[in-house]
Formats: structure tokens, sequence, C-alpha cells
């Protein structure tokens, strides 16, 4: 029943959902791990995203899809970096996203992430002003295939890959100037600090 309700769903289902709509007694959690173990190895792989599971086409035959995956649209860089500043510092508001940008963000980029439902608005912050946050949603986790946003890869991970460059923060007067403390927010990050 559990891999019926997976293989139907064009969405990734929560055990909550799964033992709802099967017959009582029946335990989602078991009937997940077992699946698991038989699709381990094959061309489909039963996934946790998030907090909710799905049937998937394994990584290493991902190439095999690319016919079929279409692109909506492209992001713009504004709507990239805004992405990536809530994937790593969720939950955050749109003046601390400002703040690490050092730009304004518009409506029109953020409205584009919620469009998407990549973001969604998290819980308001108990300070003045109660600002909204924002944080990364399932479709968003599902669409990069992460479990969490604690998936993201880290800066060794970036810098390898190219995607960071290794010249010292602006304003840092030599290479040998201490790298920022860690403020223990954002646990993503490894030992270099943030």
């Amino acid at each position: 029943m559990v891999e019926a309700i997976l293989f139907a769903t064009a969405e990734p289902i929560t055990e909550r959902e799964l033992n709802a709509r099967m017959p009582h007694g029946c335990d989602a959690k078991t009937a997940l791990a077992h699946l698991q173990r038989r699709y381990d190895g094959r061309g489909v792989q039963v996934v946790r995203v998030g907090e909710a599971w799905a049937i998937r086409t394994a990584a290493d035959l991902g190439f095999l899809m690319q016919k079929e995956t279409v692109e909506v649209r492209k992001l713009s860089r504004a709507a990239i970096e805004t992405l990536a500043i809530i994937a790593y510092h969720q939950p955050v508001t749109r003046a601390e996203i400002e703040e690490i940008r050092g730009v304004s963000v518009s409506r029109g980029t953020v409205d584009q992430l919620l469009e998407m439902e990549w973001i969604r608005f998290g819980r308001r912050r108990m300070t003045p002003g109660r600002p909204v946050t924002f944080v990364v949603t399932q479709s968003f986790l599902d669409h990069f295939g992460l479990e969490s946003a604690r998936d993201l890869p880290g800066l060794k991970e970036l810098r390898a890959a190219g995607l960071l460059d290794n010249r010292p923060r602006p304003g840092a007067e030599d290479e040998r100037e201490e790298p920022l403390e860690n403020d223990g927010q954002d646990d993503l990050f490894d030992e270099e600090g943030a």
C-alpha cells in the first residue's frame, strides 16, 4: 500500500499522511524502511525529502532524464543570492538578507521565490515590529535532492567546486587576518567560519 501511494503521488508525502490513508494498525515507518532496502541499488529509490518520502530516479541515472527536464525559467542573480542566503541562514528576515547582500531586496525577487514554492514564510521574530522570517520549502529540498538544509555544501565543498574564490574578505588588510568568528547561528559552515 505504501509503495502504491508513493508511486501515485506527485509530491513527497509524510509518514503521518501515509498512516492516515492505510488501515488501522499499519505502520508506514516500517514499510518505508523495507521499501528503501528493496529499492536500494535499483533505477528508482525511496528517498526522504525533508520530513516526507518519495520515489525518485536513482542519482547515478539522472543523466537519462535530462531530456525530460523542463526548465521553466532562469533565476536572476539577485534571486539566486537571496535564495542562497535564505537556505544557509534560515530563518532569516528581509532586513537580514539585505544586510548580508549589501543591497535592498526587491519585492519581485521574494515574490518569484514564493511563487516557485522554494521559500515560504516562517515564524515571526519576537523582536520589535515582529518581522516575518523566510525558510526554504520541501519543494526546494526535493528539487536539489536534499534531505534537509544541513545537506547543503559547506565552504570547503563550494571552494573545491570553484563556486567561491579564495580572495581575502573585503576590508581585510592582509591574508594573515583571523577569520570571522561564527556566531553559532549557522552550523552549516565548517570550522573556517562564515
